[in-house]
C-alpha cells in the first residue's frame, strides 16, 4: 500500500456501524494545525486504492498554500468498509489497481471483495459467478440469479416481497419522517426484465454493443450483460446505506469531539462518490452549536441532486434528506459535477428508479438524477460556476454552490466514464477556495 506523502497525515477508520478506531481518533485530536482536510473515498475503493487516491489528491495542496504562511494544514483520510468492483477504471491508475471492463463475468478480486463485504455467503458469490460465466438462455436462470442477489445482500426478492420501515435519513430525497419504503424494486421486479434494462443502459455508456432485441428467446445471452450490473447496483444500494450510517453515527459525532478538543481547528470535508454522501450526512449529526466545519466539497456525489431541497418538485410536501443542512456549515457546500460521468448520468438514474419506483423510464434524469452529474437542484439562489471562474474569483462564502468541473473531469472508460477522474490540481484548488485558506 502506498503511503500518503503530505504531512501531517492521519488515517481515521470507521466500521460499518460508524464506530471509530479510538486510537486514531486520539491521534487526530493531537494535531497542531489551523485547518484539517478530511477526505472520504467512494464505495468502490478498498483501503489500498483509497490511500493512493488520497496521496495523489493531496499532493498539490502544499504548493497551493505556499502564499499562506499562517495556514498549518493537516490531512486525514477516512477509511470506511466499502466494496470494490475491480473493473471500474480510475484514470491515471495503472492496471494493477483496476482492470478493463471484462463483460458479465466476475473477476477473482471482485469475488473476494463480495465475500468480505457479505461474510458467510461465499457459496452464493460462487454460484453468482458461475451463472455469469455460463450465461444460460433460460428464464429460470435469471430467476435464480435474482434470488441469489437478494440472499447475498440480505434483501427480499420478488418471491418473498415484504414492506419495511426505513428512516428517511437512509434515503436521499425524502422527508425526515418515518415512512413505509419497499425493499429495492430491482429485487422485486422480474429479474430478466431488470437485466435487459441494465444491458440497454450499459450500451448507452459504450460498455457493451448496443442491441435492439433483448426479448425473451432472442437476447437472453445479451441480457446477462445487465445481470452483473444488477449485482453491482444491489451492492451499491447496501453501500449507500452504509455511507449514510458512517456519516451520521461516526463522522458527525467525531467532528463534534474535535470541536471540543481542538476548538480553533477549521475542518474541511471532502467526499468522492458515495464518500460525498458520507460527509454530507455527517452534517445531520453535528452537535448543536458546533461550527467548526468551514467547507464541504462534494466530488461527483453519488446521491440525489434533490438531497438539499427544501421542497421536492415531484412531492411538494416533502424535502430532501439534507434540507437546511448547508446552514450547519460555516462556509459553502460545493458540488463539483460533470456531464462526462456516465455512472451518474446513465446508470444511477435507472438504478435509483429500480430501487424505489416501478414506474416508466420517462423523465429519469429529473426525479432520479445525481448531483455529481448535474449539481444541486431545487435550492434557491444556488450559483452555478464554471471551474475556471471558481478558481479565478473564488466561491461564495456560504450556502450551496455548483461548480461545473467537466473541463477536467472528462476521462474514463465504460461503464462509469469520468466518475473517478478526480485527481486534478484544479479540484484541490476548489477545496482551498471553498475553505478560504488563501487570503
Amino acid at each position: 500500500m502506498a503511503d500518503v506523502r503530505v504531512e501531517p497525515y492521519r488515517e481515521i477508520t470507521f466500521d460499518a456501524d460508524g464506530d471509530v478506531n479510538t486510537r486514531q481518533r486520539e491521534r487526530l485530536a493531537e494535531l497542531d494545525v489551523t485547518d484539517l482536510v478530511m477526505f472520504a473515498h467512494g464505495w468502490n475503493s478498498n483501503r489500498s486504492v483509497a490511500t493512493r487516491m488520497y496521496d495523489r489528491f493531496y499532493a498539490p495542496f502544499p504548493g497551493l498554500l505556499a502564499g499562506s504562511p499562517g495556514v498549518r494544514l493537516g490531512y486525514a483520510g477516512i477509511v470506511w468498509p466499502s466494496m470494490r468492483f475491480a473493473d471500474e477504471p480510475i484514470p491515471d491508475f495503472d492496471r494493477s489497481a483496476t482492470t478493463a471492463y471484462p463483460g458479465p463475468g466476475l473477476d477473482q478480486h471482485t469475488r473476494q471483495a463480495l465475500a468480505e463485504v457479505f461474510p458467510g455467503r461465499e457459496r452464493i458469490v460462487e454460484r453468482l459467478a458461475e451463472l455469469l460465466d455460463e450465461r444460460p438462455e433460460e428464464q429460470a436462470a435469471f430467476d435464480e440469479f435474482g434470488r441469489l442477489v437478494g440472499q447475498l445482500t440480505g434483501r427480499t426478492t420478488a418471491a418473498t416481497t415484504t414492506t419495511t420501515t426505513v428512516h428517511a435519513s437512509d434515503t436521499d430525497a425524502d422527508s425526515e419522517e418515518e415512512l413505509p419504503h419497499d425493499e429495492p424494486m430491482m429485487l422485486h421486479d422480474d429479474t430478466l426484465t431488470v437485466c435487459q434494462g441494465f444491458a440497454v443502459a450499459l450500451a448507452e455508456t459504450g460498455a457493451e454493443p448496443a442491441t435492439r432485441s433483448l426479448a425473451l428467446g432472442g437476447g437472453l445471452k445479451k441480457a446477462w450483460n445487465g445481470a452483473k450490473e444488477l449485482l453491482r447496483q444491489a451492492t451499491y444500494y447496501e453501500m449507500k446505506r452504509r455511507a449514510g450510517t458512517v456519516g451520521r453515527r461516526g463522522l458527525g459525532p467525531l467532528i463534534g469531539q474535535l470541536a471540543r478538543s481542538s476548538p480553533s481547528t477549521r475542518v474541511h470535508l471532502v467526499g468522492h462518490s458515495q464518500g460525498a454522501r458520507l460527509v454530507a450526512f455527517a452534517l445531520r449529526r453535528l452537535p448543536d452549536g458546533v461550527r467548526n466545519v468551514k467547507s464541504v466539497t462534494l466530488l461527483q456525489g453519488a446521491f440525489s441532486h434533490y438531497a438539499f431541497a427544501e421542497r421536492l418538485p415531484y412531492a411538494p410536501r416533502g424535502g430532501g434528506a439534507l434540507r437546511g443542512m448547508e446552514r450547519r456549515v460555516d462556509g459553502p457546500v460545493v458540488a463539483c459535477y460533470s456531464r462526462h460521468d456516465t455512472a451518474l448520468g446513465v446508470i444511477y438514474p435507472l438504478a435509483s428508479r429500480l430501487a424505489g419506483d416501478s414506474s416508466g423510464l420517462a423523465g429519469l434524469g429529473n426525479k432520479w438524477g445525481a448531483m455529481g452529474y448535474d449539481g444541486i437542484k431545487a435550492v434557491p439562489n444556488t450559483p452555478a460556476l464554471t471551474l475556471a471562474k471558481a478558481l479565478r474569483d473564488g466561491v461564495p462564502g456560504s450556502g450551496c454552490v455548483n461548480v461545473d468541473a467537466a473541463a477536467v473531469v472528462r476521462r474514463g472508460g465504460a461503464p462509469t466514464g469520468a466518475h473517478s477522474d478526480i485527481l486534478h490540481a484544479e479540484l484541490a484548488g476548489v477545496v482551498v477556495a471553498a475553505g478560504r485558506m488563501v487570503g
